[in-house]
């Protein structure tokens, strides 16, 4: 992750131009634009570039995903890329709207993003401009782009490169690339964002969560145990409250969710923003991650929206990585002709939240300091990425939400006629209640119900179960393993289901006053009108007194509504629970606030002999078996539980493969030849041997020795007025001596057992002076049957040469 400048625009050219190291205008552009101060600095590379069109398909211009069609709002990774050998040193991106001329600030549009402040920044002439920060020679850049809002239109990526002093630039081909607005997934035409909404009345949506993260779609480096998604947690909110977005930087509650998966902190920071959010939207954990819709249905979450709130946020973590997570981020649901969208449908891709360094899902903890700007992970990011693609393409979507407007209330002030999907809803069965179970804690599924306690129209009870099966964190409680609901016995029921079948009830709203005694209501929606055409009289709306805060004198603060209960302390047997509630105004006289803020109650969770398998948390992994090259680590954890509770299936140790820099290897030499006769008859001389290099030294090994040695020799002293004389003798003799010897064998070519091919020729000199060698071979012809193992060898002579001084 690293950190970004960015500035707002509406469309991109990219061009890459020479920077202010390099300016390529001065040869670029006329006497008459140097002259005509007025013009804007971009404007004129503007105009540069129309001067210059060479086609060069040594570059090339490259749009993560190669996308024909931008998302408005969504984030790009644009490279600028050399075919080897061919290179680059300067270069500029500007954005600019297609057909513009580029001397008005409105021409320009969408949001740049430095990757690599080392290698980009932005021109100082021309602040729309991306330029090289030093020139130099490369052969690939990349930024990244967001692009502009709704409405816009479409995009040119125009390019434009500096090669020494000659500009390469495109209206076609390679370096231009067109790229057009991606038309809206809302079925009413809803745009994102609208700063205001002009609706009437109230809508209620459901929306569903389809997570598409597997090991089938995303293979590298899937997490088989551990895989989920985190207890979703998001809101219906105001414009001026914003959970997350990209280029921002997390909250303490966001980052709670994206390296903890816990939604705790980051309800609190909802509920603490008062009026400006109408509902809190809240949906369980999913372990595994991913499971065909006939074993477990997708969880969703119903939420009303109004004019003044009409945007939603949410998100959930992906476990186990770093900090990456998906959602959605002010999603508007108020159109332009003032209604409700009907329908939204968004795949999601993961997003880094900026609080930790990791690349992959199971890597170490590495808080980002300083902490970093929330943005889209890319194919790019590291090559350790389990989302990681050279080629730089678009991730495959790993989850997809729904919202569907499901009723509306109120008067509405667009034309738009409710139809059968506003009061006729899905009459598959709903799930009772959200289920707020922590990610740490793995389950059965739970049981069917049992039959209710009472056989006639008396209220009973009815129950099921479900098996805790791990807790991977002790110091996260699980909630209970038994859950009951009220019941009648058969053909009972408050409502008459066979005529009238009602949705359950929505949360019960806010006070609607903050301070005393006020009113609070709740809705529902008729799921199935009776068969006979009548009208349903059951109730759609019920309200009750609510109190928030007792005393309103001055003394007094003001407090919010009591939050939910904690769950219990204890995973068996008794425990504790406990629920908050905060101080909104401390007392006008400046008095200690005297209101509660804390309620504990006793709680009792199924008998202890229920758990039969409670693991410690993995521990970290141990240092790798070997110091270098290829070795093993290992992690363990612990059974906490006691054997005689159960079996425990659940492995205790892993082990995987390390790889370490590779281990030195040591340089290898031959033995040292004999030494060589001296080079001198009489007198002083000296005598050589040699050996040679069998394996170079390999990373980091102890380097090769010295390959020749030489070394003093005197046979005896030279006569005076006869050195010269006596030198010739000698050599005169060994001349014979060579062609006398050199005869014999190539008369006869034999030696004892074998046959000899002649001597071959003396190699060349190895030094040019100061005492070198020559070599020479004589090979095996052929060999006697009957000739000893030893007697027939090939054989190698060695001679000093080059003896004079250099």
């Amino acid at each position: 992750m690293t950190r970004s400048r960015l500035f707002p625009r509406a469309l991109l050219l990219l061009c890459f131009i020479c920077s202010a190291a390099c300016d390529p205008f001065a040869f670029t552009e006329d006497p008459f634009d140097r002259a005509v101060k007025a013009d804007s600095y971009c404007s004129r590379v503007l105009r540069a570039q129309s001067n210059q069109k060479e086609t060069n398909n040594e570059f090339q211009l490259v749009v993560e995903g190669d996308p024909e069609r931008y998302q408005p709002g969504s984030t790009y990774r644009v490279s600028l890329t050399a075919t080897s050998p061919s290179y680059f040193r300067g270069f500029t991106l500007i954005a600019i709207k297609e057909g513009a001329v580029g001397d008005k600030d409105e021409d320009y549009a969408g949001n740049f993003q430095i990757i690599d402040e080392e290698e980009t920044q932005f021109m100082t002439n021309c602040p729309p401009a991306v330029t090289e920060s030093t020139p130099r020679r490369r052969s690939n850049i990349q930024v990244f782009w967001t692009a502009p809002p709704s409405g816009t239109g479409c995009v040119l990526l125009k390019a434009s490169i500096v090669q020494k002093r000659i500009i390469y630039f495109q209206d076609e081909g390679s370096l231009t690339k067109q790229i057009c607005e991606k038309e809206s997934f809302y079925g009413d035409g809803t745009d994102k964002p609208l700063l205001d909404c002009c609706a009437c009345g109230t809508a209620k949506y459901r929306v569903t969560f389809y997570g598409n993260w597997s090991e089938k779609i995303h293979p590298k480096d899937f997490p088989r145990r551990t895989n989920h998604w985190s207890a979703i947690i998001g809101a219906s909110h105001s414009k001026n409250y914003v959970l997350w977005e990209f280029g921002g930087l997390a909250s303490d509650g966001v980052k709670q969710v994206a390296e903890l998966g816990s939604p705790v902190k980051m309800e609190e920071e909802i509920r603490q923003r008062g009026d400006e959010v109408l509902t809190v939207i809240k949906m369980k954990a999913q372990w595994p991650a991913w499971q065909p819709l006939n074993v477990r249905a997708a969880p969703s979450a119903e939420f009303s929206v109004d004019r003044t709130r009409h945007l939603m946020s949410f998100l959930t973590m992906m476990g186990p990585s770093p900090d990456w997570n998906v959602g959605l981020s002010a999603e508007d649901l108020c159109t332009k002709e003032c209604g409700w969208a009907q329908r939204v449908v968004q795949d999601l891709i993961p997003w880094d939240a900026g609080t930790d360094s990791g690349v992959s899902y199971e890597s170490p903890n590495k808080p980002s300091a300083p902490q970093d700007k929330i943005r889209p992970l890319t194919s790019l990011d590291h090559p350790q990425s389990p989302f990681y693609d050279p080629e730089g393409g678009a991730i495959t979507p790993v989850a997809r939400v729904i919202v569907e407007r499901i009723a509306r209330k109120g008067e509405q002030c667009n034309i738009v006629p409710d139809n059968v999907d506003d009061i006729v809803a899905d009459i598959a069965q709903e799930e009772k209640e959200e289920d707020d179970t922590p990610e740490t804690c793995i389950y059965s599924n739970w049981s069917p119900w049992s039959a209710c306690s009472s056989a006639t129209c008396e209220k009973g009870k009815r129950m099921r179960q479900r098996m805790l099966k791990a807790q991977l964190d002790l110091s996260v409680p699980c909630p209970h393993t038994q859950d009951f609901e009220p019941c009648m016995g058969p053909g009972c029921s408050d409502e008459d289901a066979s005529t009238c079948m009602m949705s359950e009830w929505i949360t019960w709203s806010p006070c609607s006053i903050s301070c005393g005694t006020g009113t609070r209501s709740r809705e529902r929606y008729v799921k199935q009108f009776p068969d006979d055409g009548s009208v349903c009289t059951l109730p759609t709306e019920e309200s009750e007194n609510c109190v928030v805060n007792e005393d309103c004198s001055p003394s007094s603060c003001l407090v919010t509504e009591w939050g939910e209960w904690d769950v219990c302390s204890a995973t068996c047997g008794l425990g504790m629970k406990r629920r908050e509630r905060m101080v909104k105004m401390p007392p006008a006289d400046g008095s200690i606030c005297g209101a509660e803020v804390l309620e504990v109650e006793k709680c009792m969770m199924p008998e202890c002999h229920t758990i039969p398998c409670l693991l410690t948390p993995w521990s970290e992994w141990s240092d790798c078996s070997v110091t270098c090259g290829k070795g093993l680590r290992k992690r363990q954890r612990i059974l906490k539980s006691p054997v005689e509770l159960g079996d425990c299936t659940e492995e205790l140790e892993q082990v995987e493969k390390c790889m370490l820099p590779e281990c030195p290897i040591d340089c290898v030499m031959s033995d040292w030849t004999e030494w060589s006769e001296c080079n001198k008859s009489c007198g002083k001389g000296h005598t050589i041997r040699t050996r040679t290099v069998t394996m170079e030294s390999q990373f980091g090994g102890d380097p090769c020795a010295e390959t020749i040695q030489r070394k003093k020799c005197k046979i005896r002293k030279c006569s005076r007025g006869q050195g010269n004389s006596d030198e010739k003798k000698r050599r005169k003799e060994q001349r014979e001596k060579r062609r006398s010897k050199q005869g014999r064998v190539e008369g006869t070519s034999e030696h004892p057992g074998c046959r000899m091919r002649p001597w071959s020729s003396w190699t060349e000199c190895t030094k040019l002076c100061g005492g070198g060698i020559q070599e020479r071979l004589m090979t095996v012809k052929q060999k006697f049957k009957t000739a000893p193992l030893s007697s027939c060898k090939d054989r190698k002579e060695i001679r000093a040469c080059n003896v004079h001084p250099c």
